[in-house]
């Protein structure tokens, strides 16, 4: 399988999914927004990756790389080619699904419980009733039409989505290393305003135990969603 991720930052690369590719002898490569680039070869692609970013999805202007991105994830849509989202990669991918992605009732930063529902389906049956996951994130998206919620908090009802039975978006982080919660907080702690769902820093780092838990079902649900029998 090959595997090949779209990174929007330095700071927010793929993570626990590369080493979930290099344990399984998966083929990865990426495409880094950030310095020169070339989109992939979309015919030599198993399966997309989209990682998160601080920018938001509608600041074209600002990040006009955002067009050629998103065109391509539609065209990889209508192949039907496997996708999955992470936090701005979720938004990404509920616009180009026709979704609304639009600022969040509050921000959500931090280690926060999630819910999954009791008919959740495909990859998503991996996962617990309700999950400690790390989030950060002020946008959220409306689902897409055709696509079904997978999960839930509570300051933002749509934290998962399935489509059919090759897209899927996160908006929470389950690939996350200690070292990626890190750099994080380092680049963006501008954002650590107070609020009800803003953690302080100190409280969102060594949370070895709940990294560790996140990585095995990231594991599991990567091992299911790859095979598409969802």
């Amino acid at each position: 399988m090959h595997i090949h991720y779209f990174q929007h930052v330095p700071f927010e690369s793929p993570g626990n999914i590369a080493a979930w590719a290099e344990e399984n002898h998966h083929a990865i490569s990426g495409t880094h927004f950030f310095e020169p680039f070339r989109l992939p070869d979309i015919g030599k692609i198993d399966l997309l990756v989209i990682m998160g970013g601080p920018m938001n999805i509608y600041e074209q202007e600002k990040y006009p790389w955002l067009r050629e991105e998103k065109k391509f994830i539609r065209n990889a849509l209508d192949r039907g080619m496997p996708i999955l989202g992470v936090c701005l990669g979720a938004q990404l991918l509920a616009d180009c699904l026709g979704g609304k992605v639009h600022p969040g009732k509050e921000k959500e930063i931090g280690w926060f419980p999630i819910s999954f529902p009791a008919n959740r389906k495909g990859p998503f049956r991996v996962f617990p009733d309700t999950l400690d996951v790390f989030h950060w994130h002020g946008d959220t998206f409306d689902l897409p039409e055709g696509a079904e919620r997978m999960a839930s908090s509570a300051t933002c009802e749509n934290q998962a989505f399935l489509y059919h039975d090759h897209a899927a978006g996160l908006q929470f982080h389950i690939e996350m290393a200690e070292k990626n919660i890190r750099g994080v907080i380092e680049h963006s702690k501008n954002e650590l305003t107070p609020g009800p769902f803003i953690e302080r820093a100190e409280k969102m780092i060594g949370q070895a135990d709940k990294i560790e838990a996140n990585k095995k079902l990231l594991f599991r649900f990567l091992d299911e969603f790859s095979r598409r029998d969802v």
